[in-house]
């Protein structure tokens, strides 16, 4: 499951989010939001997988972002060209990606 989640979060372009049941369901694993929040807590691979670009599905952000915290992914992803709503959310609507 690891490597399969690992190249699906790879695969989100810069500027662009995925939810965690995009990543799942990308993955193989539909409904496995939960297991792919713990891989990409324990990502040993940051910067190579880029999981500052998974978000949830309303578009918070990780309270407990493992490189950093919350301020840190949404610094990583303001850089990316990423938009918020005046809630502090990801503006979905513009920046989620769209698997068909």
């Amino acid at each position: 499951m690891k490597d399969k989640v690992y190249s699906a979060v790879k695969s989100i372009p810069k500027g662009r989010v995925a939810t965690y049941g995009d990543i799942a369901l990308l993955s193989g694993y539909p409904g496995a939001q939960r297991a792919v929040g713990r891989l990409l807590h324990n990502n040993p691979f940051p910067g190579v997988v880029p999981c500052h670009r998974v978000v949830f599905v309303d578009g918070r952000l990780a309270s407990a972002f493992a490189f950093g915290g919350e301020g840190v992914q949404r610094s990583l992803l303001e850089k990316e060209g990423v938009t918020f709503t005046p809630y502090g959310k990801v503006d979905m609507a513009k920046c989620r990606i769209k698997y068909e």
